[in-house]
């Protein structure tokens, strides 16, 4: 197993996680997009309970059925979390160890920036993923 850790950027919100990733993907939706500040966002998806979160954390619901986190004081998007499914996803960026993000696909690639120019061999979905039974 390998531990996901992370946190914002002045250091008051930390998070661990206690399992390992149902996946790990980039999402090139629009939303994500304004969201991040970018042209994608690189997510770890884990069951909410396998991830311990503290500090200052302010959320909003870009969605229905998705509630975004970040840090109340510098304003660092932490994660993306569906109640509904069980499921939060931590931004890659957050992590003490970025490195440690594995890609397994790209999706909403019909929204990504027409200069973005996917050169791996992951596979690619123009708008969600296929469901694996914890996405709803």
């Amino acid at each position: 197993m390998t531990l996901f850790r992370g946190g914002c950027l002045c250091g008051a919100v930390r998070y661990e996680t206690t399992s390992d990733p149902l996946n790990q993907r980039v999402c090139h939706c629009k939303a994500c997009q304004k969201v991040i500040g970018a042209a994608f966002n690189a997510r770890v998806l884990m069951r909410i309970e396998h991830v311990v979160i503290s500090g200052p954390i302010s959320t909003f619901n870009s969605s229905e059925a998705l509630e975004r986190g970040f840090c109340s004081h510098c304003g660092s998007s932490i994660f993306s979390r569906r109640v509904s499914a069980g499921v939060i996803g931590l931004t890659a960026g957050s992590l003490d160890e970025p490195s440690l993000f594995k890609p397994d696909m790209h999706f909403w690639v019909s929204s990504k920036q027409p200069w973005l120019k996917i050169t791996d061999s992951l596979p690619q979905y123009p708008e969600g993923p296929p469901s694996l039974g914890y996405e709803p």
